[in-house]
């Protein structure tokens, strides 16, 4: 249950951290966070107009679930999700790739379900 606590802040934080800095950066689009500590869901959105072009998409998604397990289930950033997560303390073997299909996760040196 403390792993699953310490992942979900470190979930988190990170989403928290990467909205801060994509609002500095950008004054057409808003970029929101979404913490579901309940159920262990952190989105980073991408909302807004450019123009008369709507953008509207989920820019980071980690799901921390149950059994202590650290998903990515979606990175559209130009950084390294998985590397910040590993920095900030999700060990190597908590870590999925959700965006990958489950046949590639085998060929993968992080974790594996």
């Amino acid at each position: 249950m403390e792993k699953i606590k310490r992942y979900r802040a470190i979930a988190k934080n990170l989403i928290i951290e990467l909205g801060k800095r994509k609002n500095l950066s950008s004054r057409d689009l808003r970029y929101q966070s979404v913490c579901d500590d309940t159920n262990g869901n952190y989105l980073l959105l991408r909302n807004g107009w450019k123009g008369s072009s709507r953008f509207y998409s989920i820019i980071v998604h980690i799901e921390v679930t149950n059994d202590g397990k650290a998903w990515l289930q979606q990175d559209n950033t130009d950084l390294i999700i998985a590397d910040m997560l590993l920095e900030y303390g999700v060990a190597e073997n908590d870590l999925l790739f959700g965006f990958h299909p489950p046949a590639m996760r085998d060929e993968m040196e992080i974790a594996v379900v």
